[in-house]
C-alpha cells in the first residue's frame, strides 16, 4: 500500500466508524465540519464501509503540478453495504509533509 492509498485508508475507515470529530482533528477542522461530514453520510441513506482492494488499486490520484512540497488531488468512490460502489465521492487533497506522511484535507463528501 502507498502513502496515497493509507492516507485515503485512513480517512474512510473513519466515516466508516462515524469518528466525526476524530476525522475533523486530523484535517484541522479546514473546510468540512463533523456535523457537515454527518449529514453528507446520514442523508446519503447508506451503511458506508471499508474500501476493497479494488477501489484503492483504482484510485484517481493527480499530482498538482508546480506544489513544493507535493500536493495531491485524490477522488475516492466510497463503497456501501447495500450498493457495493457508490455514488457517494470523497474528494481529498494530501500534502506530502515527510517521506511517506501526507496532511489531509476533505475538500467535498458529496452524491453524483
Amino acid at each position: 500500500m502507498n502513502a496515497e492509498q493509507t492516507a485515503v485508508v485512513s480517512v474512510v475507515h473513519l466515516l466508516v466508524t462515524r469518528e466525526y470529530d476524530v476525522l475533523v482533528a486530523m484535517t484541522h477542522g479546514r473546510r468540512l465540519s463533523a456535523s457537515e461530514l454527518q449529514f453528507a453520510v446520514e442523508a446519503y441513506g447508506r451503511t458506508l464501509v471499508e474500501l476493497p482492494q479494488e477501489a484503492l488499486d483504482g484510485l484517481d490520484v493527480v499530482q498538482i503540478e508546480g506544489e513544493e512540497p507535493p500536493v495531491f488531488s485524490v477522488l475516492v468512490d466510497l463503497w456501501t453495504q447495500e450498493e457495493g460502489r457508490s455514488d457517494l465521492i470523497l474528494e481529498l487533497r494530501l500534502i506530502e509533509r515527510f517521506q511517506g506522511a501526507h496532511e489531509i484535507e476533505i475538500m467535498d463528501l458529496h452524491a453524483l
